[in-house]
């Protein structure tokens, strides 16, 4: 069973994403974060430090820039003293401007699944930093912008594999360039 302090930071959580993805309220989501909050999407180094920077990155790059099929799938959750870790799976049609993931890149329709962890840091009831990692070259080749043949790189494999892992072989990378 959670303890309260598991629970609060769950739900602490849970709200922050509903105004990132439902409300789409850049005021609201930093209302639940520290005054100096962190933001760091590893792959593209998008993000921000300082409520500033944050609230830039917010409003200008990420929350509005979320394409309108968005759908996060939460694959495990795992919750310590001041972390909370989620393994979700991200999917997407790439029909807008995604700069905090894409930079620079005009929409391709393509659509996207691509396995994402975030790593978010709790301090004095708040959450203080979200470190977001995901795999750039799985999503580079699901939008076209990366030819997988020859390259150790895959596509939406990984999100196959990871929700059905019978349906990829474990050996995959290694059939695929035979």
């Amino acid at each position: 069973m959670a303890d309260a302090n598991e629970k609060y930071m769950s739900d602490l959580w849970e709200e922050h994403c509903a105004y990132e993805f439902g409300e789409k309220d850049t005021e609201k989501t930093l209302a639940t974060m520290t005054e100096d909050p962190k933001n760091i999407n590893v792959p593209t180094l998008m993000g921000g430090i300082g409520k500033e920077e944050v609230r830039e990155f917010y409003s200008k790059y990420f929350i509005h820039q979320n394409p309108p099929d968005t759908e996060i799938v939460l694959v495990s959750r795992t919750i310590g003293r001041d972390r909370l870790v989620d393994e979700m799976l991200f999917k997407f049609a790439h029909t807008t401007r995604m700069d905090w993931m894409l930079p620079g890149i005009s929409p391709t329709g393509k659509p996207v699944e691509v396995p994402l962890v975030v790593i978010v840091e709790f301090r004095d009831g708040k959450i203080a930093s979200e470190h977001i990692y995901w795999d750039q070259a799985t999503v580079l080749v699901q939008v076209g912008l990366l030819e997988p043949n020859h390259l150790p790189v895959i596509g939406i494999e990984s999100a196959r594999k990871l929700t059905d892992p019978s349906s990829v072989p474990s050996d995959f990378l290694l059939r695929k360039n035979s």
